[in-house]
């Protein structure tokens, strides 16, 4: 900490490879998020900040006016603002916060704000952690005698004026995590989710960068909100040139009141900046799920799974089910999960929702018998659930009619014939805990796969809208059951990826990423959400010979390398595979479970080549250096009749290392002598060549994968 001025101090924020620093006199304002300095004694920063002194341009207010972590509407902040609110006959609308009070302990920075007018209190909680990823969130508090009506809280961070590209990723049901890229001069960006969900379309993060900036070079910040609802990203560019990101949960119209003495936090905007690319910040944040957001609930390795939903969808029989597990066992499945049709009356999508006890007609002697089967089989057994909806054909809704999350009155259309459970009803909540607590109590379940198949409209408890606390009634629900059974993995899908975000994997296990198990679709859907998320909470399986969503066809050896870079599993029904085909799968299971502590444990990273469009790589590299695992994919025809050079970042440059093909397309070596030698020589090749002059890249044809161990002696 720094003195500046007679009234303005400077704090600083380091991790391991970036910096943040904070001046703080009347506001505090981030005047720098950039690589670690070398240089940051008290002289060094004071010089440093005096030369980002703003000069005062004509036409404009007569002094500067920082964007600061707090905009102010009051304060001549011409921008958005942080927080839009206002008291009982437009009161207090235009509050102006003095920092108060600021506290430093290692790597996290309290500042403490207040409206002695308006009688509001704010505080911003700053942290910088050793995987150099940053946390941000506020805190507001009423101190005022009557209520303070709240339309708009967010988080802003203030970003480098050369940050001036934007990764950003949209998408919808089967087809998530798309990527767009557009370019940030005037104006600026923004995007709104209003599902009710995380949501396919609009995933709640995007990636600012300097022009051009790519997988390996470029100063690049990655922004996530970790929020399970509505919300708002933007990022401005302001008339003076400065840039300004804004992330937020969307509250809907009357929706947040603060009574007197009662807060409101937002929810945490996570932020990593890394100034040698889009890998390097995909690395980071990887590191922190793995060591502050999962700890150590992954404690063993990840389960290969076998899911009946695309084997057997509403076709349940017990004697077939328990067939199903014998043959995934001795293909070496390890866990066992029974989808959708189980419950009460369950015969299609149309109804039953709600009624979560054995259907008798379909399991006269309960789960009891298959659940024993597959534990006996050396498997984990799970069952699917989908705790927050409900069909209006259901002995529940026939009881409960006001348990329906709506407003009286209306008719608000259904998603896959059903609605949502008001969570915020207490009588419905216990409800369902009592009835989850139920199966995990008296059954031997070790897994829940969590569904969540529509979106939500009308959000709304006693008719006043009520989408935040849903979502908090949510997060109740599922932290109940986590103290309750510990013991219990949970699995956050909703129709594939629609709930998908960094404070939902605070109470589950792993995401499902897509209903779409098209392995050529899977492989944008996987190679965006990499970006933000580690393979070990990616749930990637191996769907039957003909996908159930695109209806197209792929050979093993792609499919199988997809699912590999994952949380692997099987969707499918293994009693009508053929026993080819079950060898086939074996041998892919086998595979996984020999790499699958490397892929869960390694460095990440998504290779560039001279034609992305065609190709696609991923890559693990193991902590000591010392081997890699790499899948070379060839999505479409290549725009030349040869593909260039396979770059290998990450390897130790004074090592050497020999190249082993894992897995190879079919008709690879029928063309054999048209390959480069390299593909079939024993020749050793040095790390920093690797990286640096790379390998020619085989011809392959499309859709198939090339998969190759690099091992250093």
């Amino acid at each position: 900490m720094t003195t500046l001025q007679s009234s303005s101090q400077i704090y600083s924020l380091i991790g391991t490879r970036s910096q943040i620093l904070i001046t703080v006199n009347d506001v505090a304002d981030i005047v720098y998020y950039g690589s670690q300095l070398s240089n940051t004694d008290d002289n060094a920063l004071q010089q440093m900040v005096i030369g980002l002194e703003r000069p005062i341009p004509f036409g404009r207010l007569d002094s500067d006016i920082p964007i600061s972590i707090n905009p102010q509407l009051g304060r001549g902040n011409f921008g958005s603002p942080a927080l839009e609110g206002f008291r009982n006959s437009g009161l207090d609308w235009s509050p102006v916060f003095i920092v108060t009070n600021v506290t430093q302990e290692d790597h996290r920075l309290v500042i403490e704000s207040h409206d002695q007018q308006a009688q509001l209190n704010w505080q911003t909680d700053i942290k910088l952690d050793s995987n150099d990823v940053l946390q941000i969130s506020q805190t507001l508090m009423n101190h005022g005698n009557n209520d303070y009506h709240v339309t708009r809280y967010a988080n802003t961070v203030p970003i480098a004026d050369n940050a001036n590209e934007i990764l950003s990723f949209y998408g919808r049901w089967i087809k998530e995590f798309q990527q767009h890229r557009s370019m940030l001069n005037h104006g600026g960006y923004i995007q709104e989710n209003r599902r009710g969900r995380t949501s396919h379309e609009h995933y709640p993060a995007l990636i600012v960068g300097d022009h051009g900036f790519g997988e390996a070079h470029g100063q690049v910040w990655g922004a996530h909100l970790a929020w399970s609802g509505n919300h708002r990203i933007r990022v401005d560019v302001k008339a003076d040139g400065r840039r300004v990101l804004q992330a937020e949960a969307l509250y809907l119209p009357g929706e947040i009141t603060l009574q007197p003495q009662q807060s409101l936090t937002t929810p945490t905007l996570y932020m990593s900046y890394s100034q040698h690319g889009l890998s390097a910040m995909s690395q980071q944040f990887h590191q922190h799920i793995r060591t502050s957001i999962l700890k150590d609930r992954l404690h063993k390795p990840r389960p290969i799974h076998l899911n009946t939903w695309e084997g057997i969808y509403f076709d349940h029989n017990p004697e077939y089910i328990s067939a199903m597990a014998t043959e995934a066992a001795a293909m070496g499945v390890e866990r066992f999960i029974i989808d959708d049709g189980w419950f009460c009356g369950r015969n299609d999508d149309t109804s039953s929702l709600g009624d979560w006890f054995i259907d008798k007609m379909k399991y006269p002697n309960g789960l009891t018998p298959i659940i024993e089967h597959v534990h006996q089989l050396g498997m984990e057994f799970g069952l699917w659930f989908e705790p927050e909806m409900i069909n209006k054909d259901s002995d529940l809704y026939r009881q409960y009619p006001e348990w329906l999350l709506a407003v009286d009155g209306y008719e608000q259309p259904t998603g896959r014939h059903q609605y949502t459970i008001d969570l915020q009803n207490p009588a419905a909540f216990e409800y369902i805990f009592e009835r989850l607590d139920h199966f995990l109590s008296h059954y031997a379940i070790d897994y829940i796969k969590w569904d969540m198949n529509r979106e939500i409209v009308q959000p709304a408890h006693n008719n006043r809208s009520a989408g935040c606390k849903q979502v908090a009634q949510y997060y109740a629900l599922l932290h109940k059951l986590n103290t309750k059974h510990p013991n219990v993995e949970i699995e956050s899908c909703a129709a594939g990826g629609g709930r998908i975000d960094y404070e939902v994997l605070k109470h589950t296990h792993r995401f499902w990423c897509s209903d779409n198990n098209d392995p050529l679709e899977r492989q944008a859907i996987q190679r965006g959400m990499s970006y933000f998320y580690p393979p070990e909470v990616m749930g990637t399986h191996i769907g039957s010979h003909t996908s159930h969503t695109t209806h197209r066809t792929h050979s093993m050896n792609f499919r199988g390398n997809t699912a590999l870079f994952g949380h692997m599993g099987l969707e499918l029904d293994p009693v009508k595979a053929s026993n080819d085909e079950k060898q086939v799968f074996r041998y892919y299971i086998q595979l996984y479970k020999k790499w699958r502590s490397l892929l869960h444990t390694g460095k990440n990273y998504r290779l560039s080549f001279n034609d992305n469009t065609a190709l696609q790589g991923n890559m693990v590299v193991s902590s000591s250096q010392s081997q890699a695992l790499i899948s070379i994919n060839q999505l479409t025809m290549p725009t030349y009749c040869l593909s260039g050079r396979l770059y290998i970042p990450g390897l130790h440059s004074n090592k050497n290392y020999r190249i082993t093909i894992i897995d190879q397309p079919e008709n690879l070596n029928k063309i054999v002598n048209r390959q480069p030698p390299w593909l079939a020589s024993q020749q050793l090749f040095n790390g920093e060549w690797l990286q640096t002059v790379g390998l020619t890249l085989p011809i392959m044809d499309p859709e198939s994968s090339l998969l190759l161990q690099f091992k250093a002696l």
